[in-house]
């Protein structure tokens, strides 16, 4: 049942954030901005910044600038005509995360229609900079459909993300209003199509809820990311990021999430991640898969036994 607009101008208690500019937000800031980089985190206004950014040290890069060529009525990323490509960015992404020492890294991008792969050439070389420089970090991307081009899917999958994530944000009846230049049987094909690339690479999609969906059209979405082969899903609330976008319909309650999440996990998702402030890239280093996790851990080991016998040896 919707709320009527006027209830919904405060928001629920359970939507409100703490806010903590600790050294550890100060210093990603300062490293962000000094490597000219951008994050998602920043870009769209996510509520999530201050626990990624300061608890665990974690952050979503957006390559291929700051300027996305579609103007989706959700998304506060600035929309116009992109600058030319910045071939050094996936060098300076790569040495950011190192700088930060994560152990896993996101990496979406705008939609870049004005390029014949999409931007896929310079998406690969990212995962391939960040592999080089940081063997033992686990690298998830998030790339926009790339109008559904198959050889710049096959671009990138060649440089061998450990989780590829594409969301289709809304249910079918609300994609035309929500998204621009995007279809929902187009992302769920894009999906689907990675598996038959690389079959062992676990997938992820992601939907909002808030935007006017039925509860039985949720479902629907959920067995059609099964129907095509997504193994991990993530459900969170649509928040308005200005008043030029879409207008929150209905705000969900955390119990209302626990149950879609359930549904979702007894329906055969391996993993699901589903409350109010939940996004694409909540606690993505949860849901790395098992043997990209133990390729992490064999590198990390590998490294300590080196160390020691450097030590040993000058003792």
């Amino acid at each position: 049942m919707a709320i009527d607009k006027q209830e919904y101008i405060r928001k629920p208690e359970w939507l409100k954030t703490k806010i903590n500019t600790n050294e550890s937000y100060m210093g990603l800031k300062k490293l962000m901005r000094g490597q000219r980089l951008n994050t998602v985190c920043e870009e769209a206004r996510c509520p999530n910044i201050h626990e990624c950014w300061s608890e665990r040290k974690t952050a979503t890069f957006m390559i291929l600038g700051d300027t996305c060529t579609r103007g989706c009525r959700f998304c506060a990323v600035k929309t116009g005509l992109p600058n030319e490509l910045d071939w050094g960015e996936p060098e300076r992404v790569a040495d950011s995360v190192k700088i930060m020492g994560l152990k896993h890294v996101v990496v979406t991008a705008v939609a870049r229609d004005d390029l014949n792969d999409g931007g896929a050439a310079v998406f690969a070389e990212t995962v391939r900079a960040i592999r080089r420089k940081n063997p033992g970090c686990t690298i998830e991307i998030l790339p926009s459909d790339m109008k559904g081009d198959y050889e710049s899917l096959h671009t990138l999958m060649s440089s061998g993300p450990d989780i590829f994530n594409h969301n289709i944000e809304t249910v079918e009846r609300l994609t035309p209003r929500v998204r621009a230049k995007a279809t929902y049987r187009r992302s769920l094909q894009l999906l689907q199509r990675v598996k038959e690339i690389s079959p062992n690479t676990p997938t992820k999609s992601s939907i909002m809820v808030g935007l006017g969906e039925t509860k039985e059209e949720i479902i629907q979405a959920m067995d059609d990311l099964l129907a095509h082969n997504v193994d991990i899903m993530t459900i969170g609330q649509y928040l308005q990021p200005t008043k030029k976008h879409l207008n929150v319909v209905r705000y969900y309650h955390p119990d209302e999430f626990m149950e879609l999440k359930e549904i979702a996990l007894s329906k055969g998702f391996s993993h699901c991640e589903s409350g109010p402030l939940v996004r694409s890239s909540y606690h993505a280093d949860e849901q790395v898969s098992q043997a990209a996790a133990q390729r992490r851990i064999n590198y990390m080991k590998g490294v300590e036994e080196q160390e020691q016998k450097e030590v040993d040896f000058n003792f």
